[in-house]
Formats: C-alpha cells, structure tokens, sequence
C-alpha cells in the first residue's frame, strides 16, 4: 500500500483563499436616491441608463387585520336545505334492507346491509 498524499498547512490554505465571502457592490442613483444593483433597472423609479424602461406598479395600502375573535355580531348562517325531503324518500324506506339486496341495488355501507345516508 502506498502512503496517502499529506497537504501542508500552506497547500491548504492557498486551496481556501478563493473561498473568502465578497461584498455585494451596491450604487445609489443618481436621480432618485435610490439604492440598487449596476447595471440593473431601478424599480422605484422603471429607469434604466435616463430612460423609462417601464412603469413601476403603485401599491394598493391594506389594512392590517387584528387576530382574535371579531367584536362585530356574526349573521346567524341558516341551513335551507336541510329541511326539504327528497321525493323518492318514501320509496326508499318502503323497499327495506332486502328489497336493496334482491333488486341489485348497490348499497352504501361496507357490510351490505345499507345504512348509509
């Protein structure tokens, strides 16, 4: 077996002087103030090198909700289907677990005995 390759201290930190953070350059405009990236579009302003590349978009102000319960009274949600019948419920109720079983009907619990809503 062949003895591994030993790195000095010094290999190993010309290997780690390229791995040093750099600042992000930052530049102010000149016309507005603003601070952004060169060589790209303000984006307050939509200008680029004097000219309008285009128009930013105004922000819509928003209120802030409050988390909580709300203090204002709720309306009171009322369930107007609930209360009607279907017109074939009778039907149904007269056939009965059988009448399910012998006319092929698919019943609507796992057991097959019905008794599904």
């Amino acid at each position: 077996m062949s003895i591994r390759m030993r790195h000095t201290r010094g290999h190993t930190n010309n290997r780690r002087s390229h791995h040093a953070l750099k600042a992000t350059v930052v530049v102010k405009d000149k016309e507005s103030g603003n601070l952004r990236l060169p060589h790209r579009l303000d984006e307050a302003t939509g200008m680029y090198r004097g000219k309008q590349i285009f128009t930013p978009k105004v922000k819509a102000k928003h209120e802030h909700k409050v988390k909580g319960p709300s203090t204002e009274p709720a309306a009171k949600h009322e369930h107007l289907h609930a209360h009607e019948e279907h017109a074939n419920a009778e039907a149904k109720s007269t056939k009965g677990v059988f009448g399910k079983i012998a006319t092929g009907g698919r019943p609507k619990a796992r057991s097959g005995f019905g008794g599904g809503a």
